[in-house]
């Protein structure tokens, strides 16, 4: 059989785009404190911080991006309508399965990594209110501004007995430029990552075919079990699957979604 060169290098470009969406993000590791600068995202009416909403756990997804959210017709935010209006006990417990969580954004200069520029950090519920209330501070204010904004201090740890870790900021005690190069700030600025090449909507028809396995997976039940049976027969690895594997953070389970 002759090999398709034209696959081969889309193959190529998809793990290369994979690779750069890697590079964009930062996370906080742990058992480290790192300094952060957070810049305001341009052109996001004002606001220092983007929201994106995902829905969680319908089948095998980690997480998918909401349409209804960009206005977008959005076939489980329908059903979560149905299931509202409904009004019986269990289709509210159902509903709230389905609700939607927010993750929020930050673009951030990581303090001893400035020469991989700007990149994006998300973060849950718990730090992004710090984060708001340090703002609101009067002693702090606007901690983007480039001339007299403030680095934020990054403490990430697990607490003994606790499944995940937890991330706490703080504001350094100091204000302080961003950098002391306007033509070092300026190429930052003109090299800011795309939120949006990294998470983008699945259509209404993958969204319907999903939810719709999910709420009877009998139709899969069989594809999925020869699929299974075939993979056994096949290999003698008694590794289990990575995608089985639990997630050391919640950070970590929120990474896995940028290379869908």
């Amino acid at each position: 059989m002759a090999i398709d060169m034209s696959k081969i290098r889309a193959k190529l470009g998809q793990l290369q785009g994979n690779n750069r969406r890697r590079d964009m993000m930062w996370r906080p590791e742990e058992g480290q404190e790192v300094s952060v600068r957070i810049v305001a995202w341009p052109k996001n009416e004002g606001q220092p911080f983007k929201e994106r909403w995902f829905y969680y756990n319908i089948g095998n997804n980690p997480g998918l991006l909401q349409p209804h959210q960009f206005g977008k017709p959005d076939p489980i935010q329908e059903l979560i309508n149905k299931l509202r209006d409904d009004g019986s006990p269990e289709s509210y417990e159902m509903a709230k399965k389905l609700y939607p969580k927010m993750r929020t954004y930050a673009l951030v200069l990581v303090r001893g990594e400035e020469e991989k520029g700007l990149r994006i950090w998300a973060f849950g519920k718990m730090v992004y209110q710090s984060l708001l209330n340090i703002m609101l501070d009067e002693d702090y204010g606007d901690i983007t501004d480039f001339e007299s904004g403030t680095d934020i201090k990054v403490n990430c740890y697990k607490p003994q007995g606790r499944q995940y870790a937890i991330t706490d900021v703080s504001p350094r005690r100091k204000s302080s430029a961003i950098h002391d190069n306007e033509k070092q700030v300026k190429e930052w600025l003109d090299n800011v990552p795309d939120l949006d090449s990294i998470y983008t909507c699945k259509s209404y028809e993958e969204l319907e075919k999903i939810v719709n396995d999910w709420l009877d997976p009998s139709d899969s039940s069989d594809s999925e079990q020869t699929h299974n049976e075939s993979r056994s027969s096949s290999s003698d690895d008694s590794k289990p699957d990575s995608s089985s594997s639990k997630f050391k953070s919640l950070d970590e389970a929120f990474d896995s979604l940028k290379d869908l």
